[in-house]
């Protein structure tokens, strides 16, 4: 994708796998803005619930994000609320569909959106992620709504021991329970040339850690990244895989001439 008005292109990948399980519930999406050039927004959702149940409402978020998105115009709305917004409805959507479902399906969202100007914004909401590198070094990640972070945050457990903790699947927030999801958004000032924003669901991070997450998106091209980190991932698993998804999207400097 290239923003030759904005001197930037971006480069961008995603990657999707069933891992172990019968069922794949992850859904990932990039979509560029149908009007603006140099806005894209990508979005992961780790869906939840029966082996329908989940698929629809991870389906539901990303379908959600991309309706949301073509409407926002970022000349002049808030890229804060139209993010507050796409969770909130969501929300909404998977908690419709919910009636007539046997189970109570819900979805995790990591979602960020990048805006001509090269400022960001994430948003989140269970245990799925976005993290921001600069080259290869970590600058922030999002902090998971579950319990085992909660754990983290009052000192109790380290983040090794969360990774191996039996509880480290529950969450505390997400879309489509009866509470409403909490709607957390980050704005990232500046992405510099060289950056790289991913998205991933916790079937590939519970596997890598920032270091390794940041020395092989730096490395390689998006598609490679995203080709070696799922296979990663997948060897460690040994067999025991959850479904996993990420996206990645880098900020390149435009090649002279161009």
């Amino acid at each position: 994708m290239n923003s030759a008005s904005h001197g930037f292109r971006i480069s961008a990948a995603t990657g999707l796998h069933k891992g172990d399980r019968a069922y794949q519930q992850d859904q990932v999406e990039i979509f560029t803005h149908p009007r603006v050039s140099g806005c894209a927004l990508a979005v992961v959702a780790d869906g939840m619930g029966g082996k329908s149940g989940g698929r629809t409402a991870a389906d539901q978020v990303v379908m959600t994000a991309k309706q949301v998105f073509d409407r926002f115009n970022p000349s002049i709305e808030n890229p804060e609320v139209m993010l507050r917004q796409l969770v909130v409805e969501a929300h909404l959507m998977i908690k419709l569909t919910a009636i007539t479902a046997d189970e109570e399906p819900h979805s995790t969202i990591a979602a960020f959106m990048l805006l001509p100007n090269r400022t960001a914004y994430t948003v989140h909401a269970g245990d799925s992620r976005v993290y921001h590198f600069r080259g290869a070094d970590m600058l922030r990640r999002t902090t998971d709504h579950s319990y085992v972070q909660r754990l983290i945050d009052e000192g109790k457990i380290t983040e090794a021991q969360a990774n191996a903790h039996p509880q480290s699947n529950l969450l505390t927030g997400c879309l489509g329970t009866q509470q409403d999801p909490p709607v957390e958004v980050m704005a990232i000032e500046h992405v510099a040339v060289g950056d790289a924003l991913v998205a991933c669901s916790d079937g590939l991070w519970h596997y890598l850690s920032p270091k390794e997450l940041g020395a092989i998106t730096n490395a390689l091209s998006p598609r490679e990244a995203s080709e070696m980190l799922i296979s990663k991932a997948r060897q460690r698993a040994r067999g025991t895989g959850d479904n996993l998804c990420m996206a990645i999207m880098r900020v390149e400097a435009l090649a002279p001439g161009h």
